[in-house]
């Protein structure tokens, strides 16, 4: 059994390559091969849960289960079992911050890929934590942006993180204020731990695509409703979007929208069953919560890279002897 800390699964991990799998992941016609219940959750102290995502593909021939602990002062941590079917076995077991990043910033870059205008040009981020970081990382690989616009949480940092990230991604990017970042923005990504909208629909540019992120229980929201009416919406997944997407359970609650104004989850979108976006200047709005299938896909493409690295490795030692 392979163990894999947090630094090793960033060193395995190839963006681009777990965002081409998870295209074809979500491609594919996976209702008779794939087993994944809507994550279990279970609330602890202060406000904080623990997530538990299990998931089998009789296709990719792996099972997998990842637990996740949200909590006020520790933030997120997560960890990956990835399993053998036949035996039941343990295949590896990982450190799965990295993977929850990069597998969730990846599923937004094949919805933008998708959805977004062919000339987008501008990226906007609101939050700066790790998954802004890892949006600003992966869903830039999709399409050619010029300009990047981050808008901070409420955090005293966002000069630190502005300046970091254009250290280490090379990119030139703005600290803005939420009326700019949404108003001159053609791609928008929502990676907050916010309970409430941050930002106004209403200062929406046409054509904007957006991934809503950051919010994953039924009581919080990143988006208002006026963006969720006037946006054509696709899922992850119906089954989960219902149970848990705050960002359309509230405006459903608040009539206005309801349940038919779903258009598409993402297998719909990626297997080109249905159109996400119909003219150059539809709203679209991608709601991302992650899913076990994500998971399951990132961490066997880590696992048989390790495989391979690890038999390249044994291999070199032998020629050097």
């Amino acid at each position: 059994m392979l163990t894999l800390s947090d630094v090793q699964v960033r060193e395995l991990a190839d963006p681009v390559r777990v965002t081409k799998a998870l295209r074809v992941a979500f491609g594919r016609d996976y209702a008779s091969t794939l087993e994944m219940p809507v994550r279990i959750t279970i609330p602890i102290g202060n406000g904080g849960v623990i997530l538990i995502m299990p998931a089998y593909d009789s296709a990719l021939g792996v099972a997998g289960v990842k637990t996740v602990t949200v909590t006020k002062g520790s933030g997120v941590q997560a960890n990956y079992e990835l399993i053998d079917p036949q035996s039941g076995l343990p295949l590896a077991r990982m450190q799965a911050n990295y993977l929850t990043d990069l597998r969730t910033a990846a599923t937004s870059a094949v919805a933008t890929e998708i959805l977004a205008r062919p000339d987008a040009q501008t990226l906007g981020i609101f939050g700066s934590g790790r998954q802004a970081e890892g949006h600003l990382a992966i869903v830039s690989h999709v399409r050619r942006f010029r300009r990047y616009l981050v808008c901070g949480s409420g955090r005293s940092d966002l000069s630190a993180f502005v300046a970091a990230m254009r250290e280490r991604l090379g990119l030139q990017i703005e600290a803005v204020n939420a009326r700019t970042c949404a108003a001159e923005s053609d791609v928008i990504c929502t990676c907050t731990n916010s309970g409430e909208p941050v930002f106004a629909g209403k200062d929406l540019r046409a054509g904007t695509h957006i991934n809503a992120v950051g919010a994953f229980q039924p009581m919080t929201r990143e988006v208002d409703d006026y963006t969720v009416s006037h946006a054509r919406v696709i899922v992850e997944t119906y089954a989960a979007a219902f149970a848990e997407a705050g960002d359309l359970l509230i405006p459903i609650r608040n009539q206005s929208i309801n349940k038919a104004h779903i258009l598409a989850d993402l297998h719909e979108i990626a297997s080109g069953k249905k159109e996400g976006r119909l003219t150059h200047n539809d709203i679209t709005l991608f709601k991302n919560l992650g899913c076990a299938l994500e998971d399951l896909v990132t961490a066997r493409l880590i696992y048989h890279d390790a495989i391979k690295r690890d038999a390249i490795n044994h291999e070199t030692s032998h020629d050097n002897v």
